[in-house]
């Protein structure tokens, strides 16, 4: 058991790295939907997209239809077509701007990170429950012999579609459970989960768990690793709530708890 204490102090530190990192959640500055047309963008008021740090002009988003966005950089810079991507958003930066185009729903958004904002360093210490051995199941891995379409609402109450693939099952204290992998892939798929800590000890909303070590048949549900998602942190974010079959009847005490503010 202490290779695996030890593994899960190492895995604490590395996610407060991740939170606080330039492409982190908690150096972002906005979050501007996109419509078709022009816009300028840049901290002076005479932009369309007036934003709250950076250079006065940074450039302007043309965007000509829901798939086709690019950015023409001030100043005369070259023209950035961008490969847009609901899982993987294209970026580029202008002085300590780390910009980006998300996509939802076949909707484009800008997210504006600023990387020299000192918000990461007031981070508050992350609270979690003590490891718990016994919350790191072995699950059955069962696919869906065709996938389960789903309509998930997000924490900015924006319904989205999602094929569900496969299901992780298993028993704990004599009780069988299932939980749906909403998002993620099957080689390595998210659980977006809510228990009986929710609200007290735990974000209200859900809390993300990542499968490990997944075989054909088998993955592994480490509930020691339960995060926070990452609307606990921002405004600017839209994340995704349980499925009904996700929010479970029973108190897990394992896991990130709600951050103190």
């Amino acid at each position: 058991m202490t290779d695996t204490v030890h593994d899960f102090e190492n895995w604490k530190i590395r996610r407060r790295e991740a939170l606080t990192a330039p492409d982190g959640w908690l150096n972002i500055i906005g979050r501007y939907p996109l419509q078709d047309g022009v816009a300028s963008l840049g901290s002076a008021g005479d932009n369309d997209i007036v934003l709250p740090a950076g250079p006065a002009h940074v450039g302007r988003l043309e965007q000509t239809s829901a798939d086709r966005v690019a950015f023409v950089p001030a100043g005369g810079g070259e023209r950035l077509t961008l490969a847009l991507s609901k899982t993987k958003p294209p970026r580029f930066t202008a002085g300590d701007l780390l910009l980006e185009v998300t996509t939802l729903n076949g909707e484009n958004a800008l997210r504006v990170r600023h990387t020299a904002s000192q918000a990461p360093g007031r981070l508050a210490a992350l609270d979690y429950f003590p490891f718990d051995p016994s919350w790191r199941i072995v699950a059955e891995w069962r696919a869906f012999e065709t996938p389960r379409q789903l309509t998930i609402d997000t924490s900015k109450a924006i319904r989205t579609e999602v094929a569900a693939t496969h299901r992780a099952t298993f028993e704990r204290d004599g009780r069988h459970f299932e939980l749906l992998a909403t998002h993620g892939t099957p080689q390595a798929p998210q659980f977006v989960i809510r228990d009986g800590t929710a609200g007290t000890e735990t974000y209200p909303a859900a809390r993300f768990m990542f499968g490990e070590d997944v075989t054909a048949d088998t993955v592994v549900l480490d509930f020691n690793r339960a995060i926070n998602p990452p609307c606990a942190f921002t405004d600017f974010a839209v994340c995704p709530l349980p499925p009904p079959q996700n929010i479970l009847p029973i108190r897990i005490e394992a896991g990130e708890k709600k951050p103190s503010h």
